[in-house]
């Protein structure tokens, strides 16, 4: 069949009609086609990098909780070779993408850095280290936590910590996702454990080398680890927190 004369002459579509196509997509995907969208849209590197930015000033523009979204973008233009990423994010979001808020003054700048290069075993070390210096100097020189330190813990820390991990993991790994899960199996641990692959049978997974530090291969709920290890006691007292209800 002969193409019509509309059609001979339609020329073919260029790259800025199809990242625009994108961006409009963008807008009414759902979280997980969204994280798609933003691959295809970085290919596009220089004039990609725009749409990400654009999309970062209307999210601060809106003034709400950043996502894993926002956080994935965030780390696109992080990482990304252009220098004028790097001052964008230097002029825009100069602490990252996550307010790092402390009732005690406590540096997460780099928990978050690990977290954007993602190297999640670093990470899981300095956030049970953030813990401790949480619940103070014993707890320091201990090195984990009892249950009752946990209970004291700052709500505005623990949801820092658990916004980082949120956030950086494509909405894979938390507190928060580790609740829900919990709930899910109606607080019962024995169902919990091997759901985030912490237990399979009567075998506990070994540390480090048992876990996965991967976030493509790691279930959801796998990490933070943190003070878990030690007993349920503490991690029964950090998921039912104030912190989250």
């Amino acid at each position: 069949m002969m193409a019509s004369d509309n059609e001979a002459l339609a020329p073919p579509p260029s790259d800025t009609d199809a990242l625009t196509q994108l961006e409009t997509a963008f807008g009414t995907s759902s979280p997980a086609k969204q994280l798609r969208l933003l691959a295809e849209i970085s290919a596009y590197q220089t004039v990609g990098y725009s749409v990400m930015q654009r999309f970062l000033l209307d999210f601060k523009q809106r003034n709400t909780p950043p996502t894993f979204i926002e956080g994935r973008c965030y780390e696109y233009l992080w990482s990304a070779p252009d220098e004028t990423c790097q001052q964008f994010l230097q002029q825009h979001f100069p602490t990252g993408i996550v307010p790092l808020r402390s009732a005690r003054n406590i540096d997460y700048q780099p928990l978050q850095a690990l977290l954007l290069a993602q190297d999640f075993q670093e990470a899981d070390r300095l956030t049970l280290e953030k813990l401790c210096e949480l619940a103070g100097e014993v707890a320091m020189r201990r090195k984990w936590l009892y249950f009752t330190e946990v209970e004291q813990m700052p709500i505005e820390d623990l949801q820092t910590l658990n916004q980082l991990w949120l956030v950086h993991s494509e909405g894979k790994f938390g507190f928060t996702v580790q609740r829900q899960l919990w709930l899910s199996v109606g607080q019962n641990w024995e169902s919990f454990w091997p759901k985030i692959a912490w237990k399979t049978g009567r075998t506990w997974t070994r540390y480090p080398d048992g876990f996965i530090w991967d976030l493509d291969q790691a279930p959801r709920g796998h990490l933070p680890l943190s003070n878990q290890l030690r007993g349920v006691q503490s991690f029964n007292a950090l998921l039912n927190h104030p912190a989250w209800t």
